[in-house]
Formats: structure tokens, sequence, C-alpha cells
């Protein structure tokens, strides 16, 4: 029985880590200093009313719960640069980079989305600014 478990637990991890090759991870750190590179598309892929409600600076909004995200995405992001793409947790987002990364596009998501970058104090534009 331990045999069968450890069996069906090292093939789970191997899916897991192999279905996530086409996109980095990286913490509030590493994604700030990306980002600070202005050669870098800043992608929030969250509803409009998050969006409003705080985003990173040049923040691109594509919701990615839209049936067209693929279609505004490939129509609005170029393929030569860098894409880092955010949400508010960092699990729409890896799905983003995940659909993207299939079409060619290089991406680093932002573990934790938007809510570790606030917790580390980094600053956010609301719709009023």
């Amino acid at each position: 029985m331990k045999k069968i478990l450890t069996c069906i637990l090292a093939v789970l991890g191997l899916n897991t880590a192999c279905g996530q090759g086409n996109f980095e991870n990286t913490d509030v750190q590493g994604f700030a200093e990306l980002i600070a590179d202005t050669n870098v598309v800043v992608l929030d892929v969250r509803t409009a009313s998050e969006f409003a409600e705080g985003h990173l600076e040049r923040a691109v909004n594509i919701d990615y719960h839209q049936s067209d995200f693929a279609e505004k995405a490939i129509a609005t992001l170029p393929k030569e640069k860098v894409i880092a793409v955010y949400c508010r947790s960092g699990r729409r987002s890896a799905g983003a980079a995940g659909i993207l990364g299939d079409k060619g596009y290089k991406l680093v998501n932002l573990k934790g989305g938007i809510i570790a970058w606030k917790e580390a104090g980094k600053p956010v534009i609301t719709a009023n600014e």
C-alpha cells in the first residue's frame, strides 16, 4: 500500500512540475526588480472592478475569466517583450501565464499576487490617481 501511495504522489508531483514549464514564478522582490525595466509589460488579469481598487503602475488589464481572454491578450501584448503577470493571489495569473506561454510569450508570474505585493508595502495605483 505504501508503494502505491508513493507512486501516486510522485506522479501528481511530476504532473504539477511539468504543467508549469512555460513560465516562471517569482516573489515580490524579484517582480519589483523585473517591472522596474520599462520594456517589461505588466499584465493584471483580474476583473475591471478589482483593477480599479488598485493595480500596479503601467498595468494593462485583461480579465482572465472573460471568454475572449486569449484573443484580447494576443491582440494587445507584444510577443517580443517579457510579460510580468499578476492577479489577486497568483492563481489566475498562473493560469493566464500557462495559456500565453503555450502561445510563445515569455511570462513571469507574481507568486502571491497583489495580496503579497501590498503585504510587502509595495505601491499600487487607484482609480483616483
